[in-house]
């Protein structure tokens, strides 16, 4: 059972002096964290994560910016702490300092395996990288199309087991150059469309394809989405050193121009915008349609990792409300053989999921697996691998969990392009828990208040035997997926999400 650190600040009280101070302040400075805080918080949200080894990650903070010293296993965990980090409140920066302690493979072995995952890798199998290893260290080389694609290729190589490091020299091939002013309202639209940023504070500045960002977001996680947003058609380079963290940032006044009823059509343009930055997406399989927020998407594409992102893409979108995701995958298939092996060799070149004994059984391009492995995590780990695989149309996964203390919980910030709970298992897990329906709503409250994207005063959290239900109104609808996150995260077994918006079409909130 998970140790939990975080009750302390309820039982926190002003002393008398302090009380004229408050009321004179705005209402942010009351929240305001010491480093010693910020730090419990993040040492227990680093313990939690089934995907990073807490207890092998020292925690330093000063003046919010967060130091992480120790060890890691593999690259996307050390990688994964950082972004986890970025997610709590209070934190305006981190210096990564994580050592990767992988295990030991000759160089020709990752380099065979890095080649195998870009090539059988639906996304990146067309891309022209080269693969150099020395030491266990990573170069990639070549030349591809965006910013986005280069970004793909190293997460796929970061991805094979005994990776320490990964140097991404891979050039971008800028197809045309685009006027600065060109660039900077592309940018302006993709910071104001995307639900994951409030842009109000942010200033863009583009010299010579160079773009700068300046002004505040409210959370790291913000800065850092904000940075990617950036990368649009034309750009060579992106600065956000300007770019600050400030917790008064997240006042709901400053959000009140962006999340107002929205435009289908203005809707659509910008969902088709951001599946053209989707290195898994051709936006031309795919068809958009948006009727009162509500998105349905259609067409056909060759893999099922497109599918997912395509709807992903469009729930970060401002003003979409739901998804309904009916694509198709129809892929020119090798054989069910030759599928079957490909999948083998990706799970066994997976710092994740190597050691675990699968089985994986392909039937007209349907992929099977099965077997044990010990988290959620793992289990929607492998989920994706064979999702990813040239050739593979759906994926059923009947995975066991022998030790399902806790359910895996989606996060936007760290999990990017995946949406655990479209998955199918996911509703239905053979999950027990310890606690008690009291410590339960205790820890969903305090991932609540910890959380920068949630007003806990406006969620009320009732449990009624593991199962959470969320009531109230909350300002956006990413507040209120990021709610069901938090939720799952205090250990909830399954969560039922009540909560209304204050935006949006009158039917969502009856």
């Amino acid at each position: 059972m998970r140790t939990k650190t975080r009750n302390w600040r309820r039982t926190l009280a002003p002393c008398a002096c302090c009380f004229a101070m408050l009321a004179a302040a705005p209402a942010w400075a009351a929240s305001e964290l010491s480093d010693a805080e910020i730090t419990d918080a993040v040492v227990e949200q680093l313990f939690q994560d089934d995907a990073v080894a807490g207890y092998w990650v020292d925690v330093m903070a000063e003046d919010g910016v967060v130091t992480l010293e120790g060890t890691a296993n593999n690259l996307l965990a050390k990688e994964r702490a950082a972004r986890i980090v970025r997610t709590i409140r209070g934190v305006r920066s981190v210096v990564n300092r994580i050592e990767v302690e992988a295990p030991m493979r000759t160089d020709d072995e990752i380099r065979e395996d890095v080649n195998h995952a870009l090539l059988f890798d639906r996304a990146t199998e067309s891309y022209e990288v080269d693969v150099a290893v020395d030491d266990q260290q990573v170069t990639l080389t070549g030349d591809v199309q965006s910013w986005q694609e280069k970004q793909l290729a190293g997460r796929v190589a970061k991805g094979v087991r005994g990776v320490k490091g990964l140097t991404n020299d891979i050039r971008i091939d800028h197809q045309t150059d685009r006027p600065d002013h060109e660039i900077r309202a592309e940018i302006e639209k993709a910071l104001d469309w995307n639900v994951l940023v409030d842009d109000a504070l942010i200033d863009v500045s583009v010299r010579d394809g160079e773009v700068t960002l300046t002004g505040t977001v409210g959370s790291a996680s913000e800065k850092t989405e904000a940075k990617i947003d950036a990368w649009v058609a034309g750009v060579r380079d992106v600065e956000a050193d300007r770019l600050k963290v400030a917790r008064w940032a997240r006042d709901e006044d400053l959000r009140e121009g962006k999340y107002v009823a929205r435009d289908d059509a203005e809707i659509n343009k910008a969902i088709r915008r951001a599946l053209r930055y989707d290195p898994r997406v051709d936006v031309d399989d795919v068809k958009v349609k948006v009727e009162d927020g509500v998105v349905t998407l259609n067409g056909k594409t060759d893999h099922v990792m497109a599918k997912r992102s395509a709807a992903q893409d469009a729930r970060n979108t401002v003003g979409v409300w739901r998804v309904k995701n009916l694509i198709r995958v129809r892929a020119s298939s090798p054989s069910d053989a030759t599928i079957e092996n490909r999948i083998e060799r990706a799970l066994a070149r997976d710092p994740y999921v190597e050691s675990y004994e699968l089985t994986v059984r392909v039937e007209n391009g349907e992929a099977t697996l099965l077997g044990a492995v010990d988290s959620f995590f793992e289990k929607a780990r492998a989920d994706n691998i064979a999702a990813a695989t040239y050739g593979v149309v759906d994926v059923n996964n009947n995975v066991r969990v022998d030790d399902p203390d806790e359910y895996v919980a989606y996060d936007p910030y760290i999990d990017g392009y995946v949406y655990i709970y479209d998955y199918d298992w996911h509703d239905y897990p053979d999950l027990t828990t310890t606690e008690t329906d009291w410590e339960i709503r205790e820890d969903i409250q305090d991932e609540m208040w910890w959380s920068p994207f949630v007003d806990e005063d406006e969620v009320t959290v009732t449990v009624d035997g593991g199962v959470a239900t969320l009531t109230g109104t909350v300002d956006t609808w990413s507040e209120r997926r990021a709610a069901t996150e938090n939720a799952y995260e205090g250990g909830a077994i399954l969560v039922d999400n009540d909560l209304m918006v204050d935006y949006g079409p009158d039917y969502y909130n009856d």
